[in-house]
């Protein structure tokens, strides 16, 4: 301060004290760090954990450099005294913060039923405060006085505390299920397998009980294999479909926990449980004509267990199992199968039969299972199945007479909701496809289950479908519906799911003969889409302004949603199973767009529980018989593993599951001959030539490589190098056997071995270059092989199948040619997505050349370029030695056809945010980066001057320069670059 400026000070003494006072209370300091989102075994208040859950929550800020320094959580039996402060299931005290935003519960043990409250302290730094905010009590940190947080002097911390948040435990060992037994209909399976294709009621079970006390909360545990629908006085209990959720149920069964107390009430009472064949009692086709998957899984008559556990007002309990008391009569679904469809007679049905006031004297007792409980887990992680939104029909035409087409609009994966006003007696029989035929009529083909297309003939002569004794002769999709006739009534498939944009709807007549007046076909307004499909969050976007990378980001996302019903299938009609070559090439796509924690979680213990006897893991998971892909289908576990580590800092996960990646490696190490991996499939549906070991032995290097970081992950340090040895050696073998060291041609050079040999690291450092070259040339120079009827034009085009789609897109962006993979991103002749769109597509194709009969029309497997917008164009990306996207890079890349970019990603740790326009002097960039989180950003341009919120780089705090004009790193909030180009 200058000699006049301490002179006006002295004089003006009280206006000074003014202006400081002003200062302290207005200028900005840190905003309290909130810990929020309070997670219990990845969910919001549950009321079905596990015995040890997995807590975790995020720190809520805009200020910048926001990092959690410590934490505390509190745990306790009752709200009144966690308010308290008192933990007495479980006081952590403060402890440092890792880099896991994951806490497994380490207090009390805990029972079923158990209540537990809970609450978190944080403790924050971030840059220099300027006042205090000390308010509440600090010890207890009461919710209603203390969400601002206060300020720690000593250590320079913000401290703040969470809301309130409770999760309840759920059965976790068979005695906690209090008696409850399996009880099916008694009935034995058949003996002949076409008697499995006759009908066969899915059978109604019930139980009548009194409640003579007030009732407090009540809470239904149900599992039912293969899939359940409970109600409770008549009305349905829940909002889940298709359960339980596929697995492999002699390892595990996931059951579900509703809260049903508003549906109970004082006196009389009735559950009802229908029960559907799915995953557990499939029907014995033949698929592609020999493989029965029967043979390959835990099979069984339809069977449930209940136990429902109802709280007193008097402190006393209730409990209702599945017993010997419990009786059952058939329904009116006469045939369900999840790849054939549904045969449903409403005339049959029973009206009330969930009631109390229902008279059951004709029911027959139920059987007792003698089957464990042992398998029996919580749903927890994994989300549930539940419908999607609505999908209108948005056309219905009648190619010939008494057929109508009904057309959805776009391709998806779930049943139709049908209205119908005909008269008793009148079935009507639904089939469903993806295409039409040039007549109009519809096409079922891609979509035939397995395949199953015509007969066979037998050694002694005899005719049978390509399916097996009684199988279909086409295995299409198909519900057939027998109307009950007393005025509108609504269907509505239970116990199976189709894919689909078509249905076909035949048996209905024009009008009623007996009222000519009244018209009985349907209408455009008498049919609904029900999308199914887990629950997942969506938690990333992406749009730009280019419309078809637009298009082809939303046809990919509809793909996606289409292929998650429990598992991530291949197909949702065809097959319907879990591949891992599908997994491996779009997990990362799949993680920038969805919450994928819980679901990939459940899909990697698919995969331990899948591993045969010797520890080879296999092709598919659940396990349905198929195991000949080897490495590159496997290898979805061990990936899987890393990802969830990056992304939500799944550590647990990780160290109980490592062995069982570990004991596959080590057995395919085993397998290698002259240090090369021979069996296995390639880059599937590619263009060229895509198999061999100069794939699947760089498919081994990638996962060896990944073994051992896990390794490191959990301190099995002599593990890693030995797994890094094993790849290192494999790679010695590689190049000796197909790397032109001079030339950098891999092979024969086609773009699948170039990329492939990048993008898995099996190339030596000093041979990328050389690689990279050859792999854009061979992008560069027209195709010499193409599918019959398809003629690839001029210009870049990729012949890659699924992992080398995946890997040029990568490979192009991180060596420098964005402007080559946006060319084929952008492209809309064949090869390419846009081809697709062009060809009426609003999901992803199987193959590049599309099918009108063979290959399906909703496969994810090329939607990895999904996860290319997201890393290279919007440049969001977890950094490779993330824990929980807590290290993240920012690399948004600018091409000269697009003016703008808007990309975003919600991590565990909160929204990551990446929006760019470029015009021809500036590119500006809008960058949010969550608390708990920095991130390096690499600038597309050098720039000749970078300015954000319009100073200089060097006068703003937080910011670390790492290459003048390219790169710098920053912490959380929110920031605007400008660079100025000209």
């Amino acid at each position: 301060m200058s000699f006049r400026d301490r002179n006006w000070a002295a004089k003006n003494i009280g206006a000074v004290v003014l202006i400081v006072m002003a200062c302290v209370f207005a200028a900005p300091s840190i905003q309290a760090a909130t810990p929020t989102d309070l997670r219990c075994d990845g969910n919001t208040n549950p009321i079905a954990t596990t015995a040890t859950p997995t807590l975790s929550w995020r720190i809520e800020s805009t200020d910048r450099g926001i990092k959690q320094s410590a934490w505390r959580v509190l745990v306790s039996s009752t709200e009144e005294l966690l308010r308290e402060g008192k933990g007495d299931l479980w006081d952590s005290g403060r402890l440092t913060a890792t880099r896991s935003p994951q806490v497994v519960y380490k207090g009390k043990p805990l029972t079923a039923g158990q209540m537990c409250h809970w609450r978190v302290c944080s403790w924050t730094k971030g840059e220099e405060v300027i006042g205090e905010q000390v308010t509440g009590d600090r010890a207890t940190g009461d919710s209603n006085t203390n969400t601002e947080g206060t300020r720690d002097d000593l250590g320079g911390e913000t401290e703040s505390w969470s809301e309130f948040a409770f999760w309840e435990v759920a059965p976790n060992v068979p005695s906690q299920w209090r008696g409850a037994q399996w009880i099916d209909d008694g009935k034995p399976l058949p003996t002949d397998e076409a008697a499995f294709y006759e009908n066969d009621p899915a059978p109604r079970m019930r139980h009548e009980f009194s409640l003579e006390k007030p009732i407090v909360k009540a809470r239904l545990h149900v599992a039912g294999l293969g899939y359940f629908a409970a109600s409770l006085n008549g009305a349905h209990v829940g909002d889940h479909e298709l359960d339980s959720v596929w697995t492999a149920f002699d390892k595990r069964i996931l059951y579900s926990t509703f809260d049903v107390s508003d549906q109970l009430q004082q006196g009389d009472n009735c559950l009802g449980v229908e029960l559907g064949n799915g995953w557990f009692n499939p029907l014995p086709l033949r698929m592609w004509g020999h493989r029965n998957i029967r043979g390959s899984i835990e099979t069984g008559r339809p069977r449930a267990i209940v136990c429902l556990v109802v709280d007193h007002a008097d402190g006393t309990q209730s409990t209702i199992t599945t017993n010997e008391n419990w009786k059952f009569a058939e329904g009116p679904t006469l045939f369900n199968s999840v790849y054939l469809g549904e045969v449903l007679d409403a005339r049959l049905d029973q009206p009330g039969w969930d009631t109390p006031q229902f008279d059951a004297t004709d029911w027959s007792p139920v059987h007792l299972v003698d089957a464990s409980l042992e398998p029996l887990q919580p749903l927890t992680t994994t989300p549930p199945i539940r419908a999607g939104e609505v999908i209108d029909a948005v056309a219905i035409t009648e190619p010939a007479p008494s057929i109508q087409i009904v057309d959805f609009g776009q391709n998806f994966t779930g049943v139709p909701e049908i209205s119908l006003d005909a008269p008793a007696g009148t079935e009507v029989q639904f089939r469903f496809g993806e295409l039409l035929y040039p007549d109009g009529t519809l096409n079922p083909m891609t979509s035939v289950c397995g395949q199953i297309k015509g007969t066979r003939k037998l050694d002694d002569g005899t005719i049978i479908s390509k399916g097996g004794p009684g199988a279909p002769e086409f295995a299409w999709q198909s519900d057939r519906y027998t109307c009950r006739g007393d005025g509108p009534e609504t269907y509505r498939p239970k116990f199976t799911f189709h894919g689909f944009r078509f249905m076909e709807v035949t048996g209905l007549p024009s009008v009623d003969e007996s009222s000519p007046d009244v018209r009985v076909a349907l209408s455009i307004e008498d049919v609904k889409g029900i999308p199914l499909r887990s629950d997942v969050i969506s938690t990333g976007e992406f749009s730009c302004s280019n419309d078809r990378l637009n298009a082809i980001q939303e046809m990919t996302r509809n793909t996606f949603l289409a292929n998650i019903v429990g598992v991530q299938s291949d197909c949702p009609h065809r097959e319907r199973f879990g591949y891992g070559g599908d997994i491996a090439a779009t997990s990362e796509a799949f993680l920038m767009n969805f919450d994928m924690a819980g679901f990939y979680a459940k899909t990697v213990r698919d995969w331990a529980d899948a591993a045969r006897p010797d520890g080879n893991l296999t092709d598919t998971a659940p396990f349905v018989g198929i195991h000949y892909c080897g490495v590159g289908w496997a290898m979805a576990h061990p990936l899987l593993l890393e990802q969830l580590y990056q992304h939500y800092g799944n550590e647990s996960l990780v160290e109980e599951q490592l062995p069982v990646a570990i004991r596959w490696l080590e057995l395919e190490n085993s397998k290698r001959k002259d240090g090369l991996v021979t069996k296995g499939l390639g880059d599937h549906e590619a263009l060229s030539r895509s198999g061999g070991p100069v794939i699947t032995t760089a498919m081994f290097i990638d996962t060896a490589r990944r073994v051992a970081r896990l390794s490191r992950v959990v301190g099995r340090e002599s593990d890693a190098d030995r797994f890094e040895a094993m790849a290192d050696d494999a790679t010695t073998a590689w190049a000796d056997s197909f790397l032109d060291s001079l030339s950098g041609k891999v092979d024969d050079g086609s773009q699948t071995r170039q990329s492939l040999a990048l993008g898995f690291g099996a190339a030596p450092m000093t041979s990328r270059p050389a690689i990279f070259e050859q792999m854009v040339s061979a992008i560069q120079t027209p195709a010499l092989a193409s599918k019959p009827g398809t003629e690839v034009t001029a210009g870049p085009h990729l012949t890659t199948g699924i992992f080398g789609t995946r890997m040029v897109m990568e490979e192009l962006s991180e060596n420098g040619r964005t402007d080559l993979a946006y060319e084929l991103a952008n492209r809309d002749s064949f090869p390419s997505w846009g081809w697709m769109l062009k060809n009426d597509a609003t999901t992803l194709w199987e193959h590049w050349a599309g099918s009108d009969g063979t290959f399906s029309n909703n496969h994810p497997m090329f939607g990895s370029v999904s996860a290319w917008f997201f890393r290279w164009l919007g440049g969001i990306q977890i950094s490779p030695d993330a824990v929980a996207a807590d290290r993240l890079v920012i690399c948004p890349h600018v091409v000269p056809d697009l003016e703008w970019v808007k990309c975003s990603h919600n991590t565990v740790r909160g929204l990551v945010v990446s929006n760019w326009t470029a015009t021809a002097d500036t590119i500006s960039l809008d960058i949010t980066i969550p608390p708990d989180a920095t991130a390096e950003v690499v600038f597309p341009v050098n720039a000749r001057s970078i300015s954000e919120s319009g100073k200089r780089l060097d006068e703003v705090d937080g910011i670390q320069v790492l290459t003048p004009g390219r790169r710098v790193e920053i912490g959380s909030g929110q920031y605007r670059f400008e660079l100025a180009l000209n």
